[in-house]
């Protein structure tokens, strides 16, 4: 079962309507995953919500008759991302600036994924990023990650300066430091944790957006992932690789943010669990 986050201020939202609740979830197949999403909506009641690796090319109606608008880039069997507002949705764009592709071995031509829309909802600029994962640091795959986080970079540089509250939300695929892994030393020479992927990160906060860190709902860990083997998740042993990043004003008006580990629990659940943030924005 799936509960609201302690202290979290649907009443404050509802009853003033300054208050925007953002939301960010992998859900490894929303066909899937879909009782779970559907149920959580109506628990949790995210004015924005920005869903990765949809894996499949529409969304399923049950979500739209909910009331949402959809900003989706997806075109099937894997990777996809959407925006889900009721908030409104305008300026959608699909894909990065220059964004780079990436050709399998089994394919004869280099392509661009749907791994990133954008659109503004409710008077904020936001993105839904899925990142690549990288595989390994000696893959094709991760050279492929850090060109399209080098796209990711120009894209938001290049909207910062109309965008004043703007944020990126997603699946990273990196963890922003040790303390954001539940062992560095079982990640040695593995991806999501080396410098080039970290120095990534770093260059957009210095474009000015910061990282949204959320409370943890059960230890002191506020990790997002955890791998389905070995009982990691009992276990907590997990990630931070879920993130929001935003920009100074947007950062600077958060009242609340967490991670609903409670998601990641029960039957047939994605290996993320949401990160949802309330911000200010009257």
């Amino acid at each position: 079962m799936i509960h609201e986050a302690p202290g979290a201020i649907n009443g404050l939202r509802s009853a003033t309507l300054s208050v925007v609740r953002i939301a960010t979830w992998n859900v490894n197949s929303v066909v899937a995953r879909l009782p779970r999403v559907v149920e959580w909506l109506g628990i949790v009641e995210p004015d924005v919500l920005c869903l990765q690796e949809l894996k499949t090319a529409e969304l399923p109606d049950e979500l739209t008759d909910l009331g949402y608008e959809v900003a989706i880039h997806s075109t099937g069997r894997w990777n996809g991302v959407a925006i889900l507002s009721r908030v409104g949705v305008t300026d959608e764009r699909r894909g990065l600036l220059d964004e780079p592709g990436y050709q399998p071995e089994d394919a004869m031509l280099e392509a661009t994924e749907p791994r990133a829309v954008g659109a503004t909802c409710g008077g904020v600029r936001i993105w839904s990023v899925y990142v690549p994962n990288g595989r390994d640091p000696k893959h094709a795959h991760y050279e492929y990650k850090l060109r399209w986080l080098a796209a990711l970079h120009a894209t938001i540089a290049a909207e910062l300066p109309t965008h004043s509250r703007l944020a990126v939300l997603g699946d990273f695929n990196i963890a922003p430091s040790d303390a954001d892994v539940w062992n560095p030393r079982a990640f040695d020479g593995l991806t999501h944790v080396t410098e080039p992927e970290r120095a990534a990160l770093g260059a957009l906060r210095d474009l000015g957006l910061h990282d949204v860190v959320p409370r943890a709902m059960k230890y002191d860990t506020p990790f997002t992932y955890w791998d389905y083997r070995a009982g990691m998740f009992h276990k907590n042993e997990g990630m931070r690789i879920d993130l929001v990043y935003a920009s100074e004003p947007l950062a600077g008006a958060v009242r609340d943010a967490y991670v609903d580990r409670d998601a990641r629990k029960g039957k047939l659940p994605s290996d993320h669990a949401p990160v949802v943030v309330d911000v200010d924005v009257s």
